[in-house]
């Protein structure tokens, strides 16, 4: 009878850079998962479980041999358990081997006499593309190898090495029945699915990866993801194991940590393979493919013959096939084949993901409590409930800056958001202020009134801020950060701000979502900068026309392709012209660089560090 596995998974939240005080949190984790009936027999840890994973030039400052870091490992769990027994773990480090450093997990056995380093995976495939730019700062492995357990035979997988189909296959065919991936993935996608897998869009990929390495090649697969907040990018846990015939055993939760346990039977491994003998076909096809790989990789591909018939043309059976079978029905793509993901969100999934990033950032930064300015519109109104449902309504602080140029409908919207949520309130008028300093400039036109009014408002706003011993949150929406719709360093200072990508549109829905009052959803938007103002006004289209093709242009499709899909080439045209001569809103100032130690540029450190 095959044995039984008792395994354990760990979403796990690091605190940036805080190695000793996670190792000393994971000493009471140990302890709980010893008190377990089953008791597993093996815990995975996420990728770069105790140092976060976004550490960016402080790599160097937290690498660690294996050796030191099994060491440690060691310690805290012999100091953690009462009656030590040996204990199975694999984790994700940063390594430092041969001066040389690396993205690692390592497999180690703790509770004997000292650990038993079992083997040490570097990452063969480092992501430089979207928010990661992660071989500049560890190098790449070279391997991918199984190993031996007391039950028998598992390999690891760092992240992206799970993204490569090869990566299984190596693994299964050098024997490994169990397959775990280490990963720091953080959640991506907002729309709205019917596969019934809970989470974000990248939740629902890793699973497709997941079952499709264990169904091919009928092996266990888990997945441990971390969860937390590292400046902005969210970790949403979502751990799972995958059976050997694809099957989803078990799946964590979303958003939080938690301990993740499946038994295992081996035997499943027997009854898999038997039933869908891909692995085994492999092994007897691997000769001739190794064959054609050495061809590939020498470049020396020939075309291939029909019966003598050169490759590009076709064969003559072909076309014997489609002259007696007549005219076929002809099946066409839509034009959006292929097209950017969907603009449309999940709401419910947002306000979550939301939340729980205010509530990260907030408790990271050593704030309870959040001020926002509240302007009437729909943006701040958002960005209040959401600080609401994350630090509690008598937490949040609500600003109300009128200008002497304000409506008053403003101010109404705005108590009314104040009065429906129960935040505590401050009504600051700023006139005399703006007016000071305008005194000086009479001749000050509207946009330069405007940008004072702006920057008085973020004066006030930090000010309580520091009163009030609360995080200033920003209210800016994607579309008007993309159009540079906001007043640089004022608007956009805020350190904190949740819908900063989310278009127009979107926080639309969402504020439907949040049960935002209806009056403030369905108003004109505008800065109330002056008597009949409107966004859509300054900025020459609507919200409903802009975000569209903004979506389109920053999912990377050029202008032409996206007259082509449909869209009107004048709205096209003055969208992509905005969004190019804005950049520099979008950028810190521009320092010129003297040293081989910029900040910024050389000089790397996370904001979370």
């Amino acid at each position: 009878m095959a044995p039984l596995v008792h395994f354990a998974t760990l979403q796990f939240s690091p605190r940036k850079g805080q190695y000793a005080a996670n190792l000393a949190r994971l000493g009471a984790l140990f302890a709980q998962l010893d008190a377990l009936d089953p008791r597993p027999d093996l815990l995975q840890l996420p990728e770069s479980a105790l140092t976060g994973y976004f550490l960016e030039g402080g790599v160097r400052e937290f690498a660690l041999t294996a050796g030191a870091f099994a060491a440690d490992l060691q310690r805290t769990y012999l100091a953690a358990v009462k009656a030590p027994r040996t204990l199975e773990v694999v984790a994700g480090f940063y390594e430092v081997w041969r001066n040389t450093l690396y993205n690692s997990a390592i497999a180690v056995r703790l509770g004997g006499d000292a650990p038993h380093i079992r083997h040490v995976h570097r990452k063969n495939f480092l992501p430089t593309y979207g928010m990661f730019d992660e071989e500049r700062f560890v190098e790449r492995g070279q391997e991918i190898r199984a190993f031996d357990l007391p039950w028998g035979r598992a390999a690891m997988l760092v992240c992206e090495d799970a993204w490569h189909s090869v990566t299984g296959t190596l693994a299964a065919l050098d024997g490994a029945q169990m397959i775990f991936i280490c990963a720091a993935a953080p959640a991506r996608g907002t729309w709205p699915r019917d596969d019934a897998i809970p989470g974000p869009a990248s939740i629902a990929r890793w699973e497709r990866l997941a079952r499709d390495i264990a169904e091919e090649h009928g092996v266990f697969v888990s997945v441990s993801n971390l969860v937390g907040d590292e400046g902005g990018k969210v970790f949403p846990g979502g751990a799972m194991v995958c059976g050997p015939a694809g099957d989803v055993r078990v799946r964590g939760p979303l958003w939080e940590e938690a301990l993740v346990s499946a038994p295992l039977d081996l035997a499943d491994l027997t009854r898999a393979r038997a039933d869908m003998p891909l692995l085994a076909d492999l092994r007897v096809a691997l000769p001739h493919l190794l064959g054609t790989l050495g061809r590939i990789q020498r470049g020396t591909a020939a075309p291939v013959a029909y019966d003598g018939v050169p490759a590009a043309a076709e064969p003559p059976a072909g076309k014997a096939a489609k002259a007696a079978a007549g005219a076929m029905p002809v099946t066409v793509a839509s034009t959006d084949a292929g097209g950017p993901p969907p603009i449309e969100i999940d709401a419910a999934l947002v306000e979550r993901w939301l939340v729980h990033f205010l509530r990260e950032e907030a408790a990271q930064r050593g704030f309870t409590k959040g001020i926002v300015a509240l302007s009437g519109g729909v943006d701040s109104a958002v960005t209040a409930a959401l600080a609401a449902r994350a630090l509690g309504p008598k937490n949040v602080i609500a600003v109300r800056l009128p200008c002497k140029t304000s409506s008053k409908e403003s101010l109404t919207h705005a108590q009314m958001v104040i009065d429906a949520l129960g935040l505590e309130s401050r009504t600051l008028d700023i006139s005399a202020a703006v007016d000071g300093y305008l005194a000086n400039e009479p001749g000050a036109d509207t946009t330069r009134r405007g940008n004072v009014m702006a920057r008085v408002r973020m004066l006030a706003l930090f000010d309580l801020s520091a009163k009030h011993s609360a995080i200033p949150l920003g209210t800016g929406n994607k579309t008007e950060r993309l159009f540079g719709y906001f007043t640089w360093h004022a608007d956009d200072s805020p350190p904190l701000n949740p819908i900063g990508d989310l278009f127009k549109t979107q926080v639309w829905a969402l504020a439907r979502h949040l049960g935002v009052p209806k009056a403030i959803v369905d108003k004109a938007p505008t800065a109330d900068l002056a008597s009949g103002q409107t966004d859509e006004g300054d900025l020459g289209i609507s919200y409903a026309k802009a975000d569209p093709i903004l979506h389109w242009l920053v999912c990377g499709f050029s202008a032409e392709e996206v007259v082509a899909r449909g869209f009107a080439k004048a709205d096209v045209t003055a969208v992509r012209e905005r969004l190019e001569r804005t950049h520099w809103k979008r950028r810190l100032p521009t320092v010129a660089m003297v040293s081989g130690t910029a900040i910024g540029e050389s000089y790397l450190r996370p904001v979370d560090y």
